[in-house]
């Protein structure tokens, strides 16, 4: 009885980031209608960035709103080590010698870090499992002024994050070699992202056995209608906009060919910034580095041999170099300080903290919902009511300067996104407010992105998606199938639209439901036209779904300066009028504190007897109320990182073994 409960009626939708293409439905609402009366209160443009023939950005000067500066964006690297004065330096011995023992460092000591699976772009506490990127980052930093540690040692496995957050961590990794520490990279097992990383490293080592395949990159859709059919389940999809490919997984069996075109795109763009990439480090031709791949690369021999590694060592010998190298040959061991224990270090203690000037960072990361369910717990996604409380708060504060508004969303509910939009214009209202992208931000993480006057993304950020889906499940023959009846008394003409699972739409519910999601399509595109300064028509020949790569989205007016958190740090000063060389002090607004729920599912899931499957597809299913702005989960992976199979077919399996 439990798995029909999971399948009844029409909301379904999976959030999470896969190799398969995600799913999403609910049942059919629209968002109501921008009005032109809306638009002279609303309306404040933003400087948009082209893309120059030399893959450069340069401002295009957009139209500003009146009393707005016109001055071109700042460019930022990720951090930049500077000399602290003899003051400072006194101030940092005294809070080093009075520091509590957990946050004490021995002198030539090594950071440690191991990238390796999900990667969070929220900070985590102390009783949260993963990794986080704001954390990371920070750890870079503050290991290049920290006089107690002589370098950092990484180990970098397989990592389940996406490009944009690969390019905020290698750029980290390029500052800290300008300090004049050492940086060296361990990898065992990896691909082109692993690589991508560890290439920035001074020096890259590898076991004799690691298993390092550089084949190049694929693109991946699973579609499950033919299993659907077989097991008596019809969906209803309603998807909005020729790309959006959101809801394929379950209403088609094969891709479409604008979702081919769409996908072979963003496949271009990351493969040619990875071979651009790779070659400039190795000082060699791009087509040199194609070629190299394209001979098939998996004996670590071969990548010693030309200079892709530095040689192969196991983890000990390495260790054993690094102790040599600090002078600690009589110490038993290397003195290290692994990520955990350093993240507890301040910035403070190091004399790097802010100054007097607040800036507020929100954070919004993972799907949209407008509620929180009963199935959530803190660091579940983007939870619209208490997102818009923090808004709201910082609006009403005289005591930030500027807001960065950093968003790392495949989207969710529409509802909730319109409603977070309207706030964060609001927002920018009374104070400049810059959003940062990071992995992707798209549909509704695009549609939060568009209200901030000034969009950032990293170049392979995943971008725009603005289009629509809704959609149902038809159980008809599903319960022919088990004999299972059901039977509904209505008043209205539409009032069994949502409810009758057990029937096909008539011809008239058909037409409502698509004339609904049609509706919501509108509102997203008006309003993404408003927020851009486009007219409707300009914003129809890049919107219909469309994800773009965060380079082609600013040559196409969708984001205006390419880079990552520092850039947008760097631009929400300028529109402060603060100084570029004036230190300031960031905010979190969205700091996590930790919850009995997540502390459990930190032990354990075991420990809860919580089943992976059913417990993934039920919170997926209780959170959905409404149209839905979502882009399907992307990854690019080489086809042997394939992770497991996705929530819904595992679901699906476990319905075709019980029925038989």
């Amino acid at each position: 009885m439990a798995r029909l409960l999971v399948l009844r009626s029409a909301p379904y939708h999976r959030s999470s980031l896969s190799a398969a293409a995600t799913a999403t439905s609910s049942r059919s609402a629209s968002f109501p209608r921008l009005s032109r009366r809306h638009l002279p209160s609303l309306l404040r443009v933003p400087v948009r960035a082209v893309e120059s023939s030399s893959g450069a950005t340069k401002q295009e000067e957009a139209p500003l709103a009146a009393g707005e500066a016109q001055e071109p964006l700042p460019a930022a690297p990720a951090f930049v080590v500077e000399e602290l004065g003899w003051g400072t330096q006194l101030a940092v011995k005294l809070k080093m010698l009075v520091a509590p023992p957990w946050k004490r460092v021995r002198k030539g000591s090594v950071l440690t870090m191991t990238l390796r699976g999900e990667i969070s772009d929220q900070l985590k506490t102390r009783f949260s499992s993963g990794l986080s990127l704001p954390q990371i980052c920070e750890n870079f930093e503050k290991a290049a002024y920290d006089p107690r540690i002589s370098g950092i040692y990484l180990h970098i496995e397989p990592l389940s994050c996406g490009w944009g957050k690969a390019e905020e961590i290698r750029r980290h990794i390029v500052d800290f070699k300008k300090s004049g520490k050492f940086v060296v990279g361990y990898m065992p097992v990896g691909g082109e992202k692993e690589y991508y990383l560890a290439s920035a490293c001074a020096e890259l080592y590898a076991p004799p056995s690691a298993y390092v395949a550089l084949y190049g990159l694929t693109i991946q859709q699973t579609f499950l209608r033919g299993v659907l059919e077989k097991v008596g389940v019809q969906p209803e999809i309603q998807r909005i906009g020729r790309y959006k490919s959101a809801g394929d997984q379950l209403g088609r069996k094969s891709m479409s060919n604008e979702v081919k075109e769409m996908l072979g795109a963003l496949l271009d763009n990351i493969y040619g910034n990875w071979l651009d990439t790779v070659s400039s480090t190795h000082g060699k031709k791009k087509e040199e580095i194609e070629e190299f791949v394209n001979s098939g690369v998996y004996q670590v021999e071969r990548l010693k041999k030309e200079g892709w590694i530095t040689d192969l060592l196991y983890d000990d010998q390495v260790m054993t170099m690094l102790k040599e190298r600090v002078g600690q040959n009589d110490k038993k061991s290397l003195r290290m300080i692994d990520y955990s224990k350093y993240s507890r270090v301040r910035k403070s203690t190091l004399g790097i903290g802010g100054g007097g000037d607040l800036i507020a960072v929100i954070r919004a990361s993972g799907s949209i919902t407008r509620t929180r369910s009963g199935l959530s717990v803190s660091s579940s996604g983007i939870i619209a009511e208490q997102l818009i409380k923090k808004i709201r708060t910082v609006r009403e504060s005289e005591k930030y300067k500027a807001v960065i508004l950093r968003i790392d969303s495949p989207g969710g509910d529409a509802l909730a996104s319109d409603l977070m939009w309207r706030e964060i214009r609001l927002l920018a209202e009374s104070k400049p407010v810059v959003a940062s992208m990071s992995d992707v931000a798209a549909s509704g993480g695009y549609y939060m992105a568009m209200a901030a006057p000034v969009i950032v993304a990293e170049k392979l950020t995943l971008t725009g998606s603005i289009g629509v889906i809704t959609g149902k499940f038809i159980l008809q023959k599903l319960y022919e199938r088990i004999d299972f009846n059901k039977e509904i008394l209505s008043r209205g003409r539409y009032a069994e639209l949502n409810a009758a699972d057990q029937r096909l739409l008539r011809p008239d519910e058909a037409e409502l439901f698509e004339k609904s999601a049609q509706n919501a399509y509108a509102s997203f595109r008006d309003k993404a036209a408003m927020s851009r300064s486009m007219s409707i028509d300009q914003m129809e020949t890049v919107a219909q779904g469309r994800v773009w790569s965060g380079q082609d989205a600013a040559s196409r007016g969708l984001v205006d300066s390419l880079g990552g958190f520092s850039q947008a740090l760097a631009i929400a000063k300028q529109r402060a009028k603060i100084p570029q060389d004036k230190k300031v002090r960031l905010v979190e607004i969205s700091k996590a504190s930790p919850t009995l729920p997540e502390i459990l599912s930190g032990i354990g899931g075991s420990i809860l007897g919580v089943d992976r499957v059913v417990k993934g597809v039920l919170q997926d299913v209780t959170s959905l109320n409404g149209v839905q702005a979502r882009m399907d989960g992307i990854l690019f992976e080489r086809l042997e990182n394939m992770p497991g199979e996705n929530q819904l077919f595992l679901l699906v399996k476990e319905i075709t073994n019980y029925f038989g």
